[in-house]
């Protein structure tokens, strides 16, 4: 199933995931580990794992 540009989420989905992503971003900045940052942000230790690319 493919999704639109928004990922099938609606404005408020979008935004809530972009503030999720942003907060995962400043915690890596303060050298917080994977399975910390996900507990905080109540998500899978995956979906923090940074992107080197």
């Amino acid at each position: 199933m493919s999704y639109a540009q928004g990922g099938g989420l609606t404005d408020t989905g979008r935004a809530t995931r972009e503030r999720i992503r942003l907060e995962a971003v400043e915690r890596f900045g303060r050298r917080g580990k994977n399975r910390e940052i996900a507990a905080a942000l109540r998500v899978s230790e995956r979906s923090v794992a940074p992107c080197l690319a």
